[in-house]
Formats: structure tokens, C-alpha cells, sequence
């Protein structure tokens, strides 16, 4: 078999030639192609195929190799649940240089052996999980729109050996045993993506790769908002619940929270700093288990905004503000609960632990709700 070579410009594509392409892996062939990491070899997910391609790697069949997506919204496919730190990777790193391993149960794996065909099943997922790419490279995301079949990728070169970073490095191992090779130049980093896990246990780097294991942390941190008028009563006692059923639900305890990759804080629209908790607040969650004396204000600003992933207000009128702060802060700001919670400031006693109870339910709502 001779391996035809087409140069491609991803400045100026020709879609006749990644048609081309596209079609030979829709028929079971072997198309090497350039990603933005190193070169990829593009192969149906279906057994045939993927013997060929263990074949010409030298690899055994007993690991799936990464399912390579167009774009990001395809995951929702083959990962129906998608945890809190596995959308925030998702949001920041795709489509780009990161390979993301995700693990489901096995109610998941059953709802997924039924949803695909079993052939396809068989060759992504294995123990439990599936390893998912979202190439940013233009020449690898149109290939991998125009194919019609879900399509593997493992990096172009015998197992052991470093992958290929050119389309020269490609042949010297390929040639005549794949059927054609794009040829896009020198990838751009010239290094394999980083892989990374992410299952009960948290975020496992997997593979070392352009994306270094502390960028990946500060990436995939979850960061929760919570947004009252002086952030001295509601928002304080707000947070510290949080904390409490957040760390329960990870378990973990409070203090084990940023380690796990999560953060909560709150608040205010009125711009008090360093003002601490009310004596009444830090009661109320006091008879809840919550200690929240060493809290001090702090005002909401649109860095707090931009940096949170999920922004719980206590009335709507918060909401509105945070909104008029920042219009993009809508998709992901929402009230605590069904409706205002009313502030307490000035009031007896039992009226701040009658508003800590409608606090406490509305959190615990909020947290059975998230997929973690």
C-alpha cells in the first residue's frame, strides 16, 4: 500500500481534501494527521479497524485508545453525567491540548452499552471509564466534523517511541502502512497533551504534557459565590452552610475543601469590607455546627463575579445588581432559593435562626442538586 501525502494550509483549507480523508476513516482506513500537540493517526472506533491500527503501533488490543471529538458539546454523548470540575475543565481547556479520562457508574456504562452501538461501545470504554480529546487544531477538527463515525486517535508513532511531531517523523514510521497522511507542518507544541482523571477520587494527572498538574488544579477549581446586601448576616451564614453540606457530600471535612478543588465564599452589594458576621449570625450557625466568627465582609466586584462558576443570590434584587455588574454573570447566577430570603439585620434572635433554617433547606437543595 502506498500512503498518499496531501499538504494542507489550516489558513486556507480545501474541503475537497479533508473529505477525502474523512471518508477513507469512515471505510476502516488509517489517516495520519496533525493535531496541536503531536501527530494523531485517525481510526473508526470499530474492532476492524482497530486491529490494523494496534498492528502498525506495535500495541496490544487490552486499552482503549482516546475518543478524538469536534467540539466540546459532542462529550455529552459519551459521558451523560458530567461532574463540577469535569464541565470546568471542559469550559477552559477545550478545545485544546488536554486529554480528559472520565469515569462513570455503572448505571452510566449501562445507560451508555445502550445508547451506542455495541461494536463502538466495546472499543471507547473500558473499566468504567473513556478517555475523550477535543483537538484545537483546525485541520484535526474538520477532519473529525466531516467523519460520520466516532473516531480514535492515538499519537503517530511505535509504542515507546516518541510521537511524531511532522509529517517527515510520520512516514519514516508509516509509510505504506497507513493510507494517508495530511500534512499540516510542525505541530505547535511539539508535545503530547496532558491527560488527566477525573473520577470520586478528584484530578489524577495520568500523563505529564503541555498543561502542568498545578495549572490543571487552579483550572478545574469550582468556585461558588453567595451574594447578600452587607454580607454580615444572610451571605455569611449562607457560606458557612454551604461549606458544612458541601464538605458532607465529598466527604471530606470543611477544611479538606480547597485541597478537593472547591471553593466558597461570599459577599456584598453594599461595599462593606472587614466588617465582621453579626453576633446573632454567628449564633445561628453556631447551634447548626457551623463556626463562622473569623468571617469578614467583603464587597462584590466584577473580578469576583467573572472568576465564580456558580453565584447564589438571596433576593432577586441581588440578582439584578450582580447582572447589572456583569452581563455574561447571568447564565450562572441564580437565587438560593424559590424566593427572597429577607434580611434579619436588626431582629430578635429567633428571627436570624428562622432565616438560618430557610438557608439551611435552600442550601442542601442547592448541593443534592449538583453533580459532583
Amino acid at each position: 500500500m502506498e500512503t498518499k501525502v496531501i499538504k494542507v494550509d489550516s489558513s486556507n483549507l480545501e474541503p475537497g481534501k479533508i473529505a477525502e480523508a474523512a471518508k477513507i476513516v469512515d471505510c476502516g482506513g488509517l489517516v495520519g494527521f496533525p493535531t496541536e500537540t503531536v501527530y494523531g493517526i485517525a481510526c473508526r472506533a470499530m474492532p476492524e479497524a482497530l486491529g490494523k491500527l494496534d498492528k502498525i503501533k506495535g500495541r496490544s488490543g487490552e486499552k482503549c485508545y482516546t475518543l478524538h471529538i469536534s467540539q466540546k458539546s459532542d462529550v455529552e454523548k459519551y459521558v451523560p453525567h458530567l461532574g463540577l470540575k469535569g464541565q470546568k475543565l471542559i469550559r477552559k481547556c477545550w478545545p485544546g491540548p488536554l486529554t480528559i479520562v472520565f469515569e462513570l457508574d455503572d448505571e452510566q456504562i449501562e445507560q451508555q452499552r445502550n445508547s451506542l452501538e455495541q461494536g463502538v461501545f466495546e472499543c471507547l470504554y473500558r473499566d468504567n471509564s473513556i478517555g475523550i480529546r477535543c483537538p484545537s487544531e483546525i485541520i484535526a477538527s474538520v477532519l473529525l466534523r466531516k467523519t460520520k463515525n466516532a473516531v480514535v486517535a492515538p499519537s503517530a508513532n511505535i509504542a515507546g517511541d516518541e510521537p511524531a511531531v511532522n509529517a517527515e517523523q510520520v512516514l519514516s514510521r508509516f509509510e505504506g502502512k497507513i493510507d494517508m497522511l495530511l500534512d499540516g507542518g510542525d505541530c505547535k507544541y511539539k508535545k503530547s497533551s496532558t491527560v488527566v482523571k477525573i473520577g470520586a477520587s478528584g484530578l489524577e494527572i495520568l500523563r505529564a504534557g503541555v498543561y502542568s498538574k498545578e495549572e490543571l488544579e487552579k483550572l478545574s477549581k469550582v468556585k461558588f459565590l453567595i451574594v447578600c446586601t452587607g454580607n454580615t448576616c444572610r451571605s455569611p451564614m449562607a457560606e458557612g452552610l454551604f461549606k458544612k453540606y458541601l464538605a458532607e457530600k465529598l466527604y471530606c471535612e470543611v477544611d479538606q475543601l480547597d485541597k478537593k478543588g472547591y471553593k466558597v465564599s461570599s459577599a456584598g452589594t453594599m461595599g462593606l469590607v472587614d466588617v465582621e458576621a453579626s453576633r446573632e449570625a454567628i449564633q445561628a450557625c453556631a447551634d447548626k455546627g457551623v463556626d463562622i466568627k473569623s468571617h469578614k465582609s467583603t464587597a462584590v466586584s466584577q473580578s469576583l463575579i467573572g472568576e465564580s462558576d456558580y453565584i447564589f443570590t438571596l433576593t432577586q434584587s441581588h440578582l439584578n445588581q450582580i447582572v447589572g455588574l456583569s452581563s455574561k454573570s447571568s447564565g450562572k447566577c441564580q437565587l438560593l432559593a424559590q424566593e427572597d430570603i429577607p434580611d434579619p439585620i436588626g431582629q430578635p434572635q429567633e428571627v436570624y435562626d428562622s432565616c438560618a433554617n430557610i438557608i439551611e433547606t435552600a442550601v442542601r437543595k442547592r448541593i443534592g442538586e449538583l453533580l459532583i
